[in-house]
């Protein structure tokens, strides 16, 4: 038996550029998000936080879906549940073993919780549905508001914390000792996680988002270990990651999350491809 892939049922390019005019807000947000979420996943990947943004996202997911079931803002709501879990994971966990465990704790009980809130939710099931996969048609004005609002908050506080965070990423008990408030540090940037975590999950789901927050930063970190060069490559690879998933979802028939993660994945796999390479040459060079 054949399978025979008819890939006008997947892609069709009908009034395409009607389409991208149309979602021209929900480009230009996942223009946004790639470029700082990929600028903020190089400390994700440095301070070994990627199970914590998965933490993270789960709670941002119970607050948006809380914020649904009874008609408040989505997004304000998917914010509230991510500060929740950055603040709590900041505080309590200073160390690896307690972060991942309080991580462990977050993530089946902010999943549980969403679950709940949205088997209570009697309204359009593409709602419920988009909280976890993504949904390209929902950025309206105010939320695209919302969004490049945060995402610059994010990235100012990012610019402003850059060296002592850098720092205290690499080295933090030389940080320590040479007077870096690493306690603050390390929860101011809980913080700008959960920010962009909070509206990375109407961009690409709260299942998914380690695409946008960790795989663009671990490619980059693949094929260059530059300080200047691995924060520019991975928000390269978040933009081309974002935008190039929504503009292939524009024409195809899938949730904006399969797209956007095969591309990060691709991506990726290629550095690692780059890296594989160049680490033969070195082994076979005289």
């Amino acid at each position: 038996m054949r399978l025979i892939v008819d890939w006008g049922d997947v892609f069709s390019f009908q009034d395409y550029g009607a389409l991208v005019e149309l979602l021209a807000n929900s480009i230009l947000a996942g223009a946004v998000l790639g470029i700082v979420g990929g600028l903020i996943g190089v400390f994700v990947m440095q301070r070994d936080l990627a199970f914590a943004v998965h933490g993270v996202s789960e709670l941002s997911f119970a607050g948006a879906a809380a914020a649904l079931l009874f008609g408040g803002s989505v997004v304000a709501g998917s914010i509230g549940g991510a500060l929740v879990a950055a603040i709590l994971i900041g505080i309590l966990g200073a160390k690896a073993r307690d972060r991942n465990s309080i991580v462990g704790v977050l993530m089946p009980f902010g999943l549980g919780l969403g679950i709940l809130f949205l088997s209570l939710y009697e309204g359009r099931s593409a709602n419920r549905f988009s909280l976890l996969t993504g949904q390209i048609v929902s950025v309206s004005n105010p939320d695209l508001g919302w969004l490049l609002g945060i995402s610059i908050v994010v990235l100012l506080g990012l610019l402003l914390m850059w060296n002592p965070l850098r720092f205290d990423s690499l080295d933090p008990e030389s940080a320590a000792a040479r007077g870096v408030p690493t306690r603050f540090v390390s929860l101011a940037f809980m913080v700008l996680l959960g920010l962009i975590v909070a509206v990375s999950v109407h961009i690409i789901g709260a299942l998914l988002v380690l695409a946008l927050l960790v795989t663009p930063a671990a490619a980059a970190m693949r094929v260059t270990s530059g300080p200047v060069a691995v924060p520019l490559l991975a928000a390269l690879f978040g933009f081309v990651s974002a935008v190039g998933g929504i503009l292939l979802a524009l024409a195809g028939t899938l949730p904006v999350s399969p797209y956007i993660t095969t591309l990060s994945f691709l991506i990726y796999a290629v550095c690692w491809l780059v890296h594989r390479a160049r680490a033969r040459v070195r082994r076979v060079a005289p």
